[in-house]
C-alpha cells in the first residue's frame, strides 16, 4: 500500500513512446511541473497529451510542446500560447479541440466506466461532424465518446502513502476527474503526510486511484497573464 516513489524521475521511465498523457491543471494553477520536467529531461516522443489548455511558452505543456515530444494536443481553450499557435498554423501538429465541459465529461465518465455520453453541446458546428445524433426533449445531442489515458499526471496539495489527496482551491480543476480515467496515475504533492492526518471526508482523490506518489520541489507557479486592451484601442 506504500505508494512513495523518491522523485518524478523514479517513475518516469514508465512512459513510453506514442503514450497517451493527462496532464492536470487549468491555466497555470495545479500543473504537475515536476512530472512534466522529468518527461522533458526523459525526451520520451510521439506524445497524445490531453489537457485543458497547452501551457504558456515555456511553461506547463508548453515545455512538452517546445521540446517536440507531442504529436497531438486534445484540449479546450488554446489561446495563450504562441508557439502551439506557429505548429498548429503550420500543420506541425494533430489538434482535437473540444468544448471544455465536454472535454472534463469525458474524462469522467472514462473514471465511472461510461463508454460514451450525448450532449448537446456542439450539434450544429464541427465539433458534431461524423458523429450519431439523437432527440432528448426535443432538443438535439450528439454522442462522444469517454476519453481514457495511458498516464495521468496530477498535481495535488497534500497526500500521503496510500494516495489518498487533497486538492487546494482552483488547482483542483481538471485533476480530479484525470486522476480516475488512466491506467497509471502519477500523482506529485506538495506535502506527502503521515497516515490519517487527512481527515477522511476531506479526501478528494481516493487512493485507489493512485498508483505513485511523491513530494514535488522548486515549484515556480507563474501567474497567467491577463490580455488587456490598450487605450484608445
Amino acid at each position: 500500500m506504500d505508494k512513495r516513489v523518491a522523485n518524478a524521475e523514479a517513475v518516469i521511465g514508465r512512459v513510453t513512446e506514442g503514450a497517451t498523457i493527462f496532464v492536470g491543471g487549468f491555466g497555470t494553477s495545479g500543473v504537475p511541473e515536476n512530472l512534466i520536467n522529468a518527461l522533458v529531461k526523459q525526451g520520451t516522443k510521439n506524445l497524445t497529451v490531453a489537457s485543458n489548455n497547452p501551457g504558456l511558452d515555456g511553461f506547463g505543456v508548453g515545455q512538452l510542446l517546445e521540446a517536440g515530444l507531442v504529436k497531438k494536443l486534445i484540449a479546450s481553450y488554446v489561446g495563450a500560447n504562441k508557439y502551439f499557435e506557429k505548429l498548429a498554423l503550420n500543420n506541425e501538429i494533430e489538434v482535437e479541440l473540444n468544448p471544455q465541459g465536454t472535454l472534463a465529461e469525458r474524462m469522467r465518465a472514462a473514471g465511472a466506466g461510461i463508454p460514451a455520453f450525448f450532449t448537446p453541446t456542439g450539434y450544429g458546428t464541427l465539433v458534431a461532424e461524423g458523429r450519431e445524433v439523437r432527440e432528448f426533449n426535443g432538443r438535439p445531442h450528439i454522442l462522444v465518446p469517454a476519453l481514457h489515458a495511458d498516464f495521468a499526471f496530477v498535481k495535488a496539495w497534500k497526500g500521503d502513502r496510500w494516495g489518498n489527496l487533497v486538492y487546494r482551491k482552483t488547482a483542483r480543476n481538471f485533476n480530479p476527474v484525470m486522476a480516475t480515467a488512466a491506467d497509471y496515475t502519477i500523482v506529485e504533492v506538495e506535502e506527502l503526510v503521515e497516515l490519517g492526518q487527512i481527515e477522511p471526508d476531506h479526501v478528494h482523490t481516493p487512493g485507489v486511484f493512485v498508483k505513485a506518489i511523491f513530494q514535488g520541489t522548486q515549484y515556480k507557479k507563474p501567474i497567467e497573464p491577463s490580455p488587456r486592451r490598450k487605450r484608445g484601442a
